[in-house]
């Protein structure tokens, strides 16, 4: 097998990694092209699946594109190769996001590698989890975990918590109240209308039940209740939730808190956390503001991480890897 053989075996490995990631409705944002020359992947924001009453800013595929890039990474120092990104290389592209030139590694990155054993074991989870709490050493690695990345995650007091409850029930308003936004997470809703296996969006079999409560601690993708024999059961009535995110909220900082993001999901998943994200009161900007804790550091919240103990959640669909990576 020659050099360049043995490259493109290797980097279609790390995309099929990479993507594995999360995104907003698992739009799956993202495409790589790879130059045999410069063995540089590069990594693009795909415009074809944006959100525009969702995500009209690109906010969150920048987050998703970037926990695909983490994934990019973990996936490299498991081969043995150094993968180190240079963000935004471009100001004449704006889907450019990343350029990570591969080489072989001197010495391999150990803290990463160990990570990639959880890449393909992390699911979003939509069920309910135990009340048991999370252990102090365990959320103080995750905090560690997203400071690699230049990232803050910070565990919100009492008061704060039932702000950001309050916060996701007011989303939850909206919401009902937007044509626009309900249209779009129905077209990302795949409830088994269509015979066509879709290889994105969310499958009805990773919703999860409903809450027989007032507001669940996660998104209800079936408000049309158009998957059957849906059951009903309440949540946990105090989430465990941490807010991540950053000093200034620009693309860099997006492309930042996305791979915390992902780094934060991988350890938890290694850790023995069920896991899932909460970005409605995000997505209104009347409401994200609200989000953040008025006595930290952190100046803009990107994503709220509700973390516990629970079903793991279950695998939904990707596109093949041949629909997102060019070689060249």
């Amino acid at each position: 097998m020659s050099t360049t053989e043995r490259d493109v075996t290797v980097v279609t490995s790390l995309v099929e990694d990479a993507v594995t990631a999360p995104s907003m409705h698992n739009t799956q944002p993202w495409k790589f092209v790879y130059s045999t020359d410069t063995r540089v992947l590069a990594v693009y924001g795909d415009p074809v699946r944006t959100l525009p009453a969702g995500d009209p800013d690109n906010r969150g595929l920048h987050l998703g594109c970037g926990a695909a890039l983490f994934n990019l990474r973990v996936a490299a120092a498991h081969h043995g190769w150094s993968a180190v990104a240079n963000l935004l290389p471009s100001s004449l592209d704006y889907w450019h996001l990343a350029d990570v030139p591969l080489r072989e590694a001197g010495a391999p990155e150990g803290e990463l590698a160990a990570l990639h054993p959880a890449v393909r074991q992390r699911h979003t989870s939509r069920f309910p989890f135990s009340d048991d709490r999370i252990p102090a050493g365990v959320m103080d690695g995750l905090c560690a975990a997203a400071l690699l990345e230049g990232c803050r995650l910070t565990v919100p007091a009492a008061w704060h918590m039932d702000t950001v409850m309050e916060l996701v029930h007011d989303a939850e308003l909206f919401e009902t109240a937007s044509g626009a936004m309900r249209d779009e997470i129905a077209a990302w809703t795949r409830t088994g209308r269509s015979k066509e296996r879709s290889t994105d969006g969310i499958p009805g079999y990773a919703l999860g039940p409903r809450d027989s409560g007032v507001t669940a601690p996660t998104r209800d993708f079936d408000t049309q209740r158009s998957v059957r024999d849906r059951a009903a059961t309440p949540f946990e009535k105090r989430p465990q939730i941490a807010l991540l995110g950053t000093v200034t909220d620009t693309p860099a900082d997006w492309l930042r808190a996305g791979q915390a993001m992902q780094r934060v999901l991988l350890q938890a998943t290694l850790d023995g956390l069920a896991t899932s994200m909460l970005s409605q009161p995000l997505e209104w900007p009347e409401l994200r503001s609200f989000a953040r804790d008025p006595g930290s550091a952190t100046g803009f919240v990107h994503m709220l991480l509700r973390l516990g103990y629970g079903p793991r959640g279950t695998a939904t669909p990707r596109r093949r890897v041949d629909e997102v990576l060019t070689i060249r």
